[in-house]
């Protein structure tokens, strides 16, 4: 099977596409192309997919990267067995085409609720938006294939699809938490909480507990984040390839997520929980349901208030003093994350179903 596997809005060392799904793909013996901004991010294509440069589609100028895109889903459209495109603006893209083969379209997020998330859109302009992008999801579940990565996202289709959760690559053993470091993993934004990390590493810097935070960061946050590693408070790597940010969490304190009450992160797993469990350290997150449902039901953490730097701050430092406790909170959540979150016991549903899709018999 040759898949054609399309983003312009994501990094093409995005963790789930790349790391995830092709990669299970390519294992299983198909054959991917796979089309994303890779200069426009300053990536390289693995050797094991076929790269096609595309044209990022950020903030406003989001037009140039589906056009990109369409153009290409013309020329392949008979050399490919099955399209998998990870954006609502790639609908676009592959809409209309005469001929075309099986289109899939995996949904990330819930795109309605991510307005209020973006800066650069006009609030005027979003009640329409929103009111769009219900139309879209309507019409794309008329029209093609969809994955879900949320269960919670079940509830804006009419239908039921396969839910293909944001698990990951749990290694076979971990490194007992350390004492001395905390650590971030993902995008870094005001609404993920990026200020209260800074003032976290203020309040953590007296008792000699570092702060490292790994993730591309948004324009907003870019300046501050740079001035709080130049003021020594923390250390911020950017954006790192999934495979290699991982293993910074190895032997970390903990991990954190500090979401604000937000919309679209009321109903989604924040996949860095589930990536901490699965490297053997505690989680201290703040209260949005799904996270809390997974650390409570594991008892692989501390749940803090929302916006709360200090809480976070105390919540660290009784960890650092309890090794007991910091040791047993990563053990219990790396078992359930190797019994329950393991990527590999989705990523044969996963293929199965493209293969199906695309008339492929094994």
């Amino acid at each position: 099977m040759h898949v054609l596997v399309m983003t312009v809005v994501h990094n093409p060392e995005d963790a789930r596409i790349l790391h995830r799904q092709i990669r299970a793909l390519v294992d299983a013996g198909h054959e991917v192309t796979y089309a994303a901004s890779f200069t426009a991010h300053g990536v390289v294509p693995r050797p094991w997919v076929t790269g096609v440069d595309l044209p990022r589609a950020a903030q406003r100028k989001r037009m140039a990267g589906v056009w990109a895109a369409r153009r290409l889903f013309k020329r392949m459209r008979n050399k490919v067995d099955v399209v998998l495109i990870h954006d609502p603006e790639l609908l676009f893209a592959v809409w209309g085409v005469r001929n075309a083969p099986p289109v899939v379209w995996d949904v990330h997020e819930d795109t309605p609720a991510t307005l209020s998330l973006k800066p650069w859109l006009p609030s005027l302009l979003r009640p329409p938006v929103r009111t769009l992008a219900r139309m879209l999801e309507g019409a794309a579940e008329r029209h093609m294939h969809l994955l879900l990565a949320e269960t919670a996202y079940a509830g804006r289709f009419k239908h039921a699809h396969l839910i293909v959760p944001n698990e990951t690559w749990v290694p076979d053993s971990v490194t007992p938490p350390g004492d001395d470091r905390v650590v971030y993993l993902g995008w870094l934004s005001r609404a993920r909480g990026v200020f209260e990390a800074i003032e976290v590493a203020k309040l953590l810097q007296p008792y000699r507990v570092a702060v490292e935070l790994i993730g591309y960061a948004d324009p907003q946050s870019r300046p501050v984040l740079n001035q709080a590693v130049t003021d020594g408070l923390l250390e911020w790597r950017d954006f790192m390839p999934n495979d290699e940010a991982l293993k910074r969490l190895d032997g970390a304190l903990a991990g954190l997520s500090l979401l604000h009450d937000e919309p679209n992160y009321r109903h989604s797993m924040p996949t860095k929980i589930v990536e901490y469990m699965a490297h053997g350290i505690p989680v201290i997150t703040t209260p949005s349901p799904r996270a809390v449902e997974l650390v409570e039901r594991y008892d692989s953490g501390v749940v803090v208030p929302w916006e709360d730097p200090k809480a976070v701050a105390q919540a660290v430092l009784t960890l650092r003093d309890d090794v007991r406790e910091r040791r047993a909170q990563g053990a219990r959540g790396y078992a359930a994350a190797r019994a329950n979150h393991h990527w590999p016991n989705s990523a044969k549903r996963f293929v199965s179903q493209l293969e199906s899709w695309a008339g492929v018999t094994r």
